[in-house]
């Protein structure tokens, strides 16, 4: 290499690139502030009535956005194409053609009739151009989420402020004059903002009275982001659409999604969406098949009802579009099947996505035998002996006998009760509906008030447990459960290992098991003596089930949810937030933790007796 080639490199990197570096990022800084223009430009259109005037101001806005988010694109394709290569991944290749197609119609002039002209039309379209800058403005924001990821952010700090972030945007798109009909007090508006996000199904006024169609949407799109996780689509969109997130941002999404590793973190993601996506568009199916034709609505209104349904069952968000919820007349008679299939859209968002990636696997592994023996006439022998991990083998015992029993009980304790008058088949269905929804759902087919005290206290206890880890469920969860109670076991039989299925539990599981049930049990004692002093004129066992209701992100209440005040319902929204989280990710997130040190103390005994 010559001398003057030298010199040229020496050059390029010592002053040349420091400028284009700075360039890009003034032009990304542009881009981001861009994006957060862009929402609020959509917000804004979707969400107000506007006028022509303001329809011109909003093309113009969306021509700049687009304007600004081309020239970041082309520029680093240009000044930096060397490192753009290896840091996309083919989904962002993707991403950017698309966006570049959008050039044909500025460079190309108008083609004849046929299919050519329909694609130049298409890629010059206002919708188009939206559409695909909304989905560039949302990976421009993902990379702010990777940018603190890779602060070394808490984990579960990190959780809370994602819940939170979104709870609060929830609560101003409520707020939207398109999204009521007469509008609604902010008071009002983040409570509801709050229960969706935590998929509580709490609310402080008739919803089906107060929200149009947009404002239903939004609704069901903030449960829908709550019952999947804020974490999982900020995680997806950082993790998918970006080959240069860090090793310490993928171990911290990984902790979060209880991936097994960080090859297995994409795919994790993408099993939970896949699976969402998959099970509630065949729950949505099954519950127009049964509705169809039976309420009276168009066909476009029953698509409607059921995916608002389906969705609300699967993330067991506890909404309904009906006045009195699941116990309305229009589908509470002689619509058995109905309720079934929400009860079985619940008891698949309850018991946990792990247990459904563990059964994906299973069934996987079994299809590849039998197409092995179909293609080659031979078994071919691969046999797991531990087809389902210890999780999803205590989950699925835990909550086949939390289904089971209840559902007894209450057949036994309302069959001449709450169930009086109607047929032996629906008395069963909603006896079993009845012991499913407790677990975190929040729908009822009866009126709570006309319970029995016996069916009250089951009902309580099954909405402290909640389902599954990992789920959209809330309680302590069923994990925590069978652990407190193995541990009892083998305690009472003087056992010093807790064991089951010939494995030993971790002295970690132990551990935070005792520890999410004592927090649980302080926060619902703390928060039923606070919230008798803010409405002390609600009977005591009202205010019992409004605060377990919350901390248990069940929702069902006895009716008092209406009757609170402002300070009631301000006290209501942290307990909503925390159930949803947890007291013990809530705790870890804000007490500063303690590095593992190489030295033991040591053994002290303590008289306990």
């Amino acid at each position: 290499m010559k001398l003057s080639d030298n010199k040229y490199l020496l050059y390029r990197h010592r002053w040349i690139y420091p400028y284009i570096n700075y360039l890009l990022g003034a032009i990304r800084l542009l881009a981001t502030a861009c994006a957060l223009l862009l929402i609020v430009a959509v917000v804004y259109e979707h969400g107000f009535v506007i006028s022509k005037e303001d329809v011109l101001m909003l093309d113009k806005v969306y021509h700049g956005i687009w304007i600004v988010f081309l020239v970041d694109i082309i520029s680093h394709l240009l000044l930096r194409f060397g490192n753009i290569r290896q840091e996309l991944n083919a989904m962002s290749w993707v991403l950017i053609v698309l966006y570049l197609v959008t050039l044909v119609p500025v460079i190309f002039h108008e083609p004849e009739e046929g299919p050519v002209r329909e694609f130049w039309l298409l890629m010059g379209s206002r919708g188009y151009r939206v559409v695909i800058c909304m989905i560039l403005a949302l990976v421009s924001l993902s990379r702010g989420f990777t940018y603190m990821l890779g602060r070394k952010v808490n984990p579960s700090l990190m959780l809370a402020m994602s819940f939170l972030f979104i709870i609060l945007i929830g609560a101003g798109l409520l707020l939207l004059p398109r999204c009521t009909y007469h509008g609604i007090s902010w008071e009002d508006a983040l409570f509801l903002s709050t229960s969706a996000v935590c998929v509580t199904g709490m609310s402080p006024i008739d919803i089906t009275q107060t929200f149009t169609e947009p404002g239903m949407l939004v609704l069901m799109l903030l449960f829908q982001i709550g019952g999947l996780g804020v974490m999982t689509f900020t995680s997806f969109f950082a993790l998918f659409f970006m080959g240069n997130t860090s090793i310490y941002s993928r171990m911290m999404v990984r902790d979060i999604m209880s991936s097994n590793s960080l090859n297995t973190l994409l795919s994790t993601l993408l099993n939970i969406l896949s699976f969402t996506i998959i099970i509630e568009a065949v729950g949505a199916f099954m519950v127009w098949t049964d509705i169809h034709g039976t309420l009276g609505y168009e066909l476009a209104d029953e698509i409607k009802f059921s995916v608002f349904h389906a969705i609300s069952a699967f993330c067991n968000a506890g909404f309904s579009t009906l006045p009195n919820g699941l116990a309305d007349p229009l589908v509470f008679d002689n619509h058995a099947p109905f309720y079934l299939y929400i009860s079985l859209l619940i008891i698949l968002g309850g018991i946990g996505f792990p247990i459904l990636v563990n059964f994906k696997d299973t069934l996987a592994l079994q299809l590849h035998n039998l197409w092995t023996l179909v293609r080659h006439r031979h078994w071919e022998g691969k046999k797991v002996y531990h087809n389902y991990n210890l999780n999803t083998r205590i989950v699925l015992i835990m909550t086949v006998v939390l289904l089971i029993l209840p559902a007894i009980c209450f057949g036994v304790l309302e069959w001449d009760g709450a169930f009086r008058g109607l047929s032996t088949s629906d008395k069963l269905t909603h006896a079993f509906f009845m012991a499913v929804c407790p677990r975190s759902a929040g729908f009822s087919s009866v009126d709570p008030l006309s319970w029995s005290t016996s069916s009250m206290i089951i009902f309580a206890v099954l909405m402290w447990i909640g389902g599954g880890a990992q789920s959209t469920a809330g309680g302590i969860k069923v994990n925590t459960l069978a652990v407190m109670l193995l541990n009892l076991k083998s305690m009472l039989r003087g056992n010093e290992r807790v064991e089951i299925f010939h494995r030993e539990l971790s002295h970690s599981s132990i551990r935070r098991s005792n520890t999410a049930v004592l927090l649980s049990i302080a926060a619902l004692g703390v928060a039923i003596f606070i919230m008798n002093l803010l409405e002390p004129e609600i009977p005591l066992r009202m205010v019992f089930f409004e605060c377990l209701g919350a901390l248990s992100t069940d929702g069902v209440s006895l009716n008092a949810t209406s009757m609170l005040h402002t300070e009631g319902k301000l006290f209501m929204i942290p307990l909503m937030f925390i159930g949803r989280l947890g007291m013990l990710t809530i705790m870890m997130g804000l007490v500063k933790q303690k590095r593992e040190v190489n030295y033991r103390y040591p053994t002290g005994e303590i008289i306990i007796n």
